[in-house]
């Protein structure tokens, strides 16, 4: 039996054990002792033909062989993609996760516990608690943000989405900070493995005129590298017991949603503003970004914009996806500001160019960036970034981790879930990017 064929026994089994588990659920009851046993029975013959999968890869491997047919050129990229067939997906439960984790017994999630161990051997590094796999994660609904209990009982904190007759499409989704990045067009590398060296330009080649026959001037380039590593990032939130017990498959779309945007927000944030302690280096930390504001800030004006712009064609860099993120504050002050002095001029927002309102740019609003920051004298100032936004590089390693931790919140009937993504930003052109400090 070659591989391909024992990979399809090992899901037979797999989806057997689901069958029988799914039967259970519609029934809401236990599995029988018949039940169990077949269940078992499914687990340990998948983990057989999972060994010999194994052995035969390897043994493959060793004879140059690859485990796959078709041609293949170059080294083979891990992905966390772990290959699930629609049925898996769609059987696949992020709670029944949670509460095996949380109990610490699989038998009855071992559809998610085959799927975190896939991922694992793929990315080739233990989960700190399981992992999710992308193939799943891809089918559900968009990211959600911030720290949420739900408790049953109170209606705002989740007790709503307990019961029979809950309809979990009529949840009205929470007002949350957008996040910009993806509409800015940041550079997204996804599926990585170990640390990633992307290699940048820093001096080009001069050109010459040249007389006929004659050798023209050597040039040298130089070339620099940012580098990628991976940088936890984690979101957590606290379900009550009995709603983890009790919800339905809405609420279990609910909680990953909240965890997932609260990561993917914190990200945005990050990419922008980030120290580069225990988190990525942002934009406004990269060495070479220039400040065009004065030393103690600047009202916005139509030469700030211009400045900004200026800026960035002077560094050959006004190309790509070039576009402004700001925040409120300032989309306030370009509302009322006006290009001149001159009654009846036009404002710096240009409210006739929904799509590009700032002197024909894209211009990208986002209450992550604060309204409190100081520059010398100048305070209550806020930040505003005009570049080509595609020169940053947004890096993931995998799939989301979780861990469920049952012990925190047990005085209080709690569970909290921890999710981690590892993820880094950097900056292949600084030189690329404007900013400043304006009110």
């Amino acid at each position: 039996m070659d591989i391909e064929e024992l990979k399809r026994e090992r899901l037979a089994h797999l989806n057997k054990a689901r069958e029988i588990v799914d039967n259970a659920e519609k029934e809401n009851r236990d599995l029988t002792d018949e039940e169990r046993e077949s269940f078992n029975e499914c687990n340990n013959q998948s983990d057989s033909i999972e060994a010999r999968v194994k052995r035969e890869e390897e043994l493959n491997r060793r004879h140059g062989v690859f485990a796959s047919p078709g041609p293949k050129t170059g080294r083979p990229v891990p992905t966390p993609f772990v290959g699930m067939s629609d049925k898996e997906i769609e059987g696949y439960s992020l709670m029944r996760a949670i509460r095996a984790a949380a109990s610490g017994d699989w038998q009855e999630a071992g559809l998610e516990l085959a799927a975190s161990h896939s991922v694992e051997k793929i990315m080739g590094r233990n989960p700190r608690g399981f992992f999710v796999p992308m193939d799943w994660m891809r089918r559900q609904q968009p990211l959600t943000p911030e720290q949420r209990d739900l408790l049953k009982g109170t209606a705002a904190l989740g007790g709503y989405a307990v019961g029979t007759d809950v309809l979990g499409a009529s949840f009205i989704d929470r007002l949350v900070n957008k996040m910009v990045m993806a509409q800015a067009g940041v550079t997204y590398l996804t599926g990585l493995v170990g640390d990633v060296a992307i290699p940048r330009l820093a001096t080009g080649v001069t050109s010459y005129w040249v007389a006929e026959n004659n050798a023209p001037t050597e040039g040298t380039q130089a070339f620099e590298q940012v580098t990628l590593s991976p940088k936890a990032n984690a979101a957590y939130i606290d379900i009550s017991r009995k709603l983890l017990q009790q919800a339905s498959l809405d609420v279990e779309n609910m909680v990953r949603n909240d965890i997932a945007r609260s990561i993917a927000l914190a990200l945005d944030k990050a990419i922008l503003l980030g120290a580069g302690t225990n988190e990525p280096t942002g934009l406004k930390n990269t060495t070479g970004l220039t400040d065009c504001s004065g030393t103690n800030g600047e009202a916005i004006s139509w030469a700030e914009i211009i400045q900004l712009e200026t800026t960035v064609a002077t560094a050959n860099a006004d190309l790509g996806r070039l576009a402004y993120i700001a925040n409120p504050t300032l989309r306030g002050s370009m509302k009322s500001t006006l290009i001149t002095a001159t009654y009846g001029d036009r404002m710096i927002w240009d409210q006739g160019s929904p799509a590009t309102p700032v002197n024909g740019y894209p211009c990208h609003i986002t209450a992550q960036i604060a309204a409190n920051y100081t520059k010398g004298s100048g305070s209550a100032l806020s930040h505003i970034f005009f570049g080509n936004w595609a020169d940053i590089i947004v890096g993931s390693w995998g799939s989301l981790d979780v861990l469920v931790d049952p012990y925190s919140g047990g005085t209080a009937g709690t569970v909290r879930v921890i999710a981690f993504n590892d993820v880094d930003v950097a900056v292949r052109h600084p030189a690329g990017f404007a900013f400043g400090y304006y009110s």
